[in-house]
């Protein structure tokens, strides 16, 4: 009971996600997982949205448009979906997979989730977490980076 209370209270504390009432409350986490078939590597980007909240969101829509097409092709799904809605308690996933086009290091800001309280009301917005920097097929950039910081610690 106490470990439950305590991720409760992690998830409040720490959640970059925004509600207007306590009615409605979306957490949206986003992940990414990165694979190498042959001498490709792919990101599998997984895009949770949870309605922890009392009443069911409307309208919701989701787009994660933080890929840029220098670095990545879009191979499988996209990078936007919606839904209809969203029932207090449910959860739906949202997966597409990139190709990776150019090597180094990436940051993934935030998905931008928008819903209605009721069919009828104004748009409100959650942003998902963010992806912290990942290094994409990049052992020279990753040597290059140690040896920048070596030279600062000198």
């Amino acid at each position: 009971l106490l470990l439950r209370a305590f991720g409760v209270l992690l998830l409040l504390l720490f959640c970059p996600c925004t509600s207007a009432t306590d009615e409605d409350f979306l957490v949206v986490h986003k992940r990414a997982s990165i694979s190498k078939l042959k001498s490709v590597e792919h990101v599998t980007v997984s895009i949770s949205l949870h309605n922890v909240g009392f009443s069911t969101a409307y309208d919701v829509s989701l787009n994660d448009d933080t890929w840029p097409s220098e670095k990545f092709n879009l191979v499988n799904g996209n990078a936007s979906n919606s839904w209809d809605k969203l029932e207090a308690g449910k959860s739906v996933v949202h997966v597409f997979v990139l190709e990776l086009r150019e090597k180094g290091l990436f940051y993934g800001a935030p998905a931008v989730v928008r819903y209605k309280i009721t069919r009828k009301s104004a748009l409100q917005e959650a942003f998902s977490t963010s992806i912290p920097r990942i290094g994409l097929n990049c052992r020279e950039v990753l040597r290059t980076e140690v040896s920048m910081a070596k030279g600062f610690c000198r």
